[in-house]
């Protein structure tokens, strides 16, 4: 028997922080119909977090002065007060996500599979197909996040190395050396926690991002993995190379040849680690979305897709012009924003929203983005 059409205000796609935080903002607004969808657990992308792996924001419980925990993904809540600790771990943040779905009872199903989001026709929502049975939704907010969907493909021959986000511990690894592609936060953060198991790391990068200094937090090595990387570096165990990008991977007898742009062969007895970073899940439904340039959606000053209306994103994908919401503490200031929206389209009194605003989470105003620190 086919299960009935069960229909919606909101869905929202993903209970991690980016869907935990948006349905607290729905919550805030006394919006009782919508569900979160999550097909495997909450805070499921953090379980998965090498155990060595620690956030690069710092927690610090400040919530009493005005001045919002970092890593918290709503007001009146504080990863430090709760977990007890400056940089979680992908477990103890799992924790923190967990406690603010119970706090706010959030709507939360588990277990369900979202394979389709088409929409029913102009300004009639859309139609959801899951493994729970077809739903109906006036606004879909996607918050599918970006872990569990590694690149691969940056490197030919991707396929055969051990992506960074797929370590279940670095001391699990086997061998006295490894090469890692990619010296970004997840390259250094490879080789750091391959250098704390006794394991030598050669980072392979085009460029020297452990060098690169500028404004933005979200293109730099964090002051965090920057202190764990000298202490690295001093004790011989990581080696950094630039001008070495990496165009393919190829298996050698019992080994791998990892070929550099400018015609060296590295061989490597182990798998590489390759730390190249997320895809996205937005591209599983890439029908529903304009695409920029660089491979980021297109998305109107609210969020919402520029092809199908009524269709949010939230989270580390969302980039608006050249500002990038990649970090927890950004993306969470643009959850007012897109229930906002909600809000007035479904005439619901946005005035609980003021309290975003008041505690700097309700970023309609990107005009003091991108200012340079004087020093």
């Amino acid at each position: 028997m086919a299960k009935r059409i069960r229909s919606f205000d909101v869905v929202i796609v993903g209970a991690g922080p980016a869907g935990l935080g948006m349905g607290a903002t729905l919550v805030s607004l006394g919006l009782e119909s919508f569900v979160i969808l999550e097909r495997s657990a909450v805070g499921a992308s953090f379980l998965r977090w090498p155990k060595e792996t620690r956030f690069i924001t710092p927690s610090f419980n400040s919530n009493q002065f005005g001045a919002l925990d970092l890593n918290a993904i709503c007001p009146h809540t504080s990863p430090a007060y709760s977990l007890g600790v400056e940089h979680p771990s992908g477990a103890e943040y799992a924790d923190y996500l967990r406690a603010v779905a119970e706090h706010f009872d959030l709507p939360v199903e588990t277990g369900v599979d979202v394979s389709t989001v088409a929409p029913k026709s102009p300004k009639r929502g859309f139609r959801l197909e899951t493994s729970d049975g077809p739903i109906d939704a006036r606004f879909v907010v996607w918050a599918a996040g970006e872990m569990t969907y590694p690149n691969v493909a940056a490197v030919e021959g991707g396929e055969l190395c051990l992506h960074s986000s797929t370590v279940t511990a670095w001391s699990d690894l086997e061998g006295d050396k490894r090469y890692v592609i990619g010296g970004s936060e997840s390259g250094i953060d490879a080789a750091v926690g391959l250098s704390a198991a006794s394991c030598d790391a050669v980072v392979l990068d085009r460029e020297a991002p452990w060098e690169r200094r500028g404004p933005d937090p979200s293109v730099l090595l964090s002051p965090f993995t920057q202190a764990r990387l000298k202490t690295a570096l001093e004790i011989g165990r990581v080696t950094l190379r630039s001008e070495a990008g990496v165009s393919t991977v190829r298996r050698n007898g019992d080994g791998y040849h990892i070929e550099l742009e400018d015609g060296e062969v590295v061989h490597s007895a182990r798998r590489p680690i390759l730390a190249s970073g997320f895809a996205g899940s937005a591209a599983q439904i890439e029908s529903l979305f304009e695409w920029r340039d660089d491979g980021f959606p297109w998305l109107t000053e609210n969020d919402e897709s520029t092809r199908s209306a009524g269709l949010f994103l939230v989270g580390p994908e969302v980039r608006q012009d050249d500002v990038i919401f990649c970090f927890i503490y950004k993306f969470r200031q643009r959850f007012a924003v897109v229930a906002n929206q909600i809000a007035d389209r479904l005439k619901i009194d946005p005035e609980p929203l003021e309290e975003y605003r008041r505690q700097g989470l309700f970023l309609d105003d990107l005009s003091c983005c991108g200012e340079d620190c004087a020093c």
